[in-house]
């Protein structure tokens, strides 16, 4: 599932995100979402959150159980 819909993401899920210093790349970072950061229902780029580490980035893929 890719991370557009904020409906899609909640505190406590496993997603890959891009952090802002790896677009270019594409190198992604795993992690588990602490806070939801986009207001918005929707970003075609990504909804952006703060993993449980701290760091800042929009989710491209979702992993669910």
């Amino acid at each position: 599932m890719n991370g557009q819909n904020r409906n899609d993401i909640y505190p406590g899920l496993e997603v890959d995100i891009i952090l802002k210093k790896d677009q270019r790349s594409g190198k992604r970072t795993r992690g588990v979402v602490k806070d939801l950061l986009t207001s918005s229902a929707f970003h075609s780029r990504g909804i952006k959150v703060r993993l449980e580490d701290g760091q800042v980035g929009r989710v491209i893929e979702v992993f669910e159980d």
